[in-house]
C-alpha cells in the first residue's frame, strides 16, 4: 500500500465537510445552479451523503460531503469519501479545527489499507487528498505508516507469521533507524527466561524474546508487547470457534512495534527499548501443563491453573527484565483478556496506571486524536484472588470475576522498579467494517500514547 498525499499544486475540486447544521448557511452561498442541483438530489447533510455537483463540461464542480461535528457518534466520518469519490484530487473546505481537518486527512489515508500479501490488487489510483493547511502532514503520514506496520502484522496468516518471522519484522524496523537487536533463546531463555520458554517448548517453533534498544538521550520508555503467534490455549485447548482469530495474539507486539516505529520516525527525544516475547502457545507432550508451578524470572513462583492464560505469563519475564532498568516509562501491550473485551467491547482500549498525570494525559489524547482509551482500575483488594495457596501468584484466578483487572494486577508485580507503569489490554482486531477500519487488525491505543509522551515526559 502507498500512503501519500497529492501535490500541493496539484489541480483539485473543493470537498465541502458539511453537516446538517451548516447545510443552510453554505447552501445560500453557492451559485443558483449549485443550490439547484442540491435542492433536486435531496442533499441534507447527512453522514456520508455526497453532493457531486457537475460543472457545464461535466466535470465536476465541487463537492458536499455530509459527516458529523459530533465526534462521540463516531471516527473518520469523512474517509468514507476517499473509497467513494470519484478518481480526482480533493481538497477538503469547511469550518474545520485543525484537530478535525487532521483526523479526516488519516482516516483518508487509512481508508485504502488492504491486506494485499496473500491477494494482491486493490490498491489503484482513487480519490487523492491534498493535505489539508495547517495539519503536520509528514506526523500524518508517520503516523498511517506505522498503522499500516501493526495492521500488515496482525493481518499475515500464522503460518507466515511465527516466532521467527516476528523477529524478522523487528529486527528489519530496527535496522531501518539503527536501531541496536539482540534476541535472547534456546538455553539462554531457559535461563534467563522460564515463564516464555515454558510457554513457547512445546512448538516446533522456538520462544524467543526480542530486544530493542534506539536513542541514547531523554528519558527511558519501554514498550513490552505480547507476542503469541499463535494460541491453541496449549492443553486447556481452546474451541475451534474461540481458536479463529487466534493469530491476533501477537496484536501486542504488533502494536508496540508500530508505535516504535512512530516515535524513532518522529525523532522522540527518549531512550526506547522494545521488548517481545515472542512463542506459540502449542500442544505437545512437553507442553506446560496445570498445577504446574513455575519459578518467573524475577523468582516469583506461578502455579498454572489454566494454560490459556499463557499471555501474562510471558510478558510477566520481559516485564521483569524491563523493570531492571528502572525505566521512567513502562507500557505493555496485549490482547489479554476476554474480559476486557467483555467490559468495554472491541472499539475501546482499557489500560491500567497508578499514575494519575499519565492516566489524565491518555483520557485528553485518546480523544483529541480519535483513539479512544478508558482507565480500568488496578484494584488493590483484588490482589489476594491473584495468590494461590502453593505459590506466589496464580496465573487463572478461579470463578472469573474481574478477569481484566486480576490480570492486569499479576502483571503489575513484575513491573516494580519502573517510575510509571501502563498497562493496555487491546483486543486488535476491527470486527465489522467502518471508516478507514476495514476487518482485519488493527492498532488500538499506540495514537493515544505518541500524543501523550511529549506532555508525561516533559520532552
Amino acid at each position: 500500500m502507498s500512503l501519500s498525499f497529492a501535490e500541493a499544486d496539484a489541480t483539485s475540486t473543493d470537498l465541502f465537510v458539511i453537516g446538517p447544521e451548516a447545510l443552510p448557511a453554505w447552501r445560500d452561498s453557492q451559485s443558483f445552479e449549485v443550490r439547484f442541483w442540491l435542492d433536486r438530489i435531496g442533499f441534507t447533510g447527512a453522514i456520508g451523503q455526497a453532493a457531486l455537483v457537475p460543472a457545464s463540461d461535466g466535470e465536476l464542480a465541487v463537492v458536499g460531503y455530509g459527516t458529523a461535528r459530533d465526534r462521540a457518534r463516531g471516527r473518520f466520518h469523512l474517509a468514507t469519501a476517499a473509497t467513494s469519490l470519484p478518481k480526482g484530487t480533493y481538497e477538503i473546505k469547511g469550518d474545520l479545527s485543525v484537530e478535525e481537518l487532521s483526523e479526516a486527512a488519516l482516516g483518508w489515508l487509512l481508508a485504502g489499507y488492504r491486506f494485499s500479501r496473500c491477494k494482491p490488487g486493490g490498491d489503484g489510483d482513487g480519490a487523492r487528498l491534498k493535505a489539508p493547511r495547517g495539519v503536520d502532514a509528514a506526523r500524518l503520514l508517520t503516523i498511517a505508516e506505522s498503522e499500516v506496520l501493526t495492521r500488515d502484522l496482525i493481518n499475515t496468516p500464522p503460518n507466515l507469521m511465527g516466532p521467527g518471522e516476528l523477529e524478522t519484522a523487528a529486527c528489519e524496523l530496527a535496522d531501518s533507524f539503527g536501531a541496536s537487536r539482540y534476541v535472547t533463546k534456546g538455553d539462554d531463555l531457559r535461563k534467563g527466561f522460564p515463564l516464555i520458554q515454558a510457554v513457547g517448548r512445546a512448538s516446533p517453533r522456538p520462544p524467543r524474546l526480542i530486544d530493542l534498544r534506539w536513542g541514547d538521550t531523554g528519558p527511558k520508555v519501554v514498550l513490552v508487547g505480547k507476542g503469541v503467534c499463535f494460541d491453541t490455549g496449549g492443553l486447556n485447548l481452546k474451541p475451534g470457534s474461540s481458536m479463529g482469530l487466534m493469530k491476533k495474539d501477537m496484536g501486542g507486539a504488533a502494536t508496540v512495534l508500530g508505535l516504535a516505529r512512530s516515535i524513532m520516525a518522529l525523532g522522540l527525544p527518549v531512550q526506547l527499548r522494545v521488548l517481545i516475547p515472542a512463542v506459540d502457545n502449542s500442544v505437545a507432550g512437553n507442553a506446560f501443563r496445570p498445577q504446574d508451578v513455575l519459578r518467573s524470572r524475577k523468582g516469583l513462583t506461578v502455579e498454572i491453573n489454566n494454560t490459556d492464560a499463557e499471555g501474562r505469563l510471558v510478558l510477566a519475564d520481559a516485564l521483569s527484565l524491563a523493570a531492571e532498568e528502572n525505566p521512567d516509562l513502562l507500557i505493555s501491550m496485549a490482547t489479554l483478556t476476554g474480559a476486557a473485551r467483555v467490559a468495554l467491547g472491541p472499539d475501546i482500549a482499557p489500560f491500567f496506571t497508578d499514575d494519575a498525570a499519565m492516566a489524565d494525559a491518555l483520557q485528553h489524547s485518546g480523544a483529541r486524536v480519535a483513539d479512544p482509551v478508558w482507565r480500568l482500575p488496578f484494584h488493590d483488594p483484588y490482589e489476594a484472588m491473584v495468590e494461590p495457596a502453593i505459590a506466589d501468584l496464580d496465573n487463572a484466578p478461579k470463578g472469573g470475576m474481574a478477569g481484566a483487572i486480576t490480570a492486569a494486577l499479576f502483571l503489575r508485580r513484575f513491573a516494580e522498579g519502573a517510575a510509571s507503569y501502563t498497562h493496555f489490554d487491546i483486543y486488535g482486531w476491527q470486527p465489522s467494517a467502518a471508516p478507514a477500519r476495514p476487518v482485519g487488525g488493527v492498532g488500538q491505543g499506540a495514537r493515544a500514547v505518541l500524543d501523550a509522551l511529549p506532555r508525561v515526559l516533559g520532552l
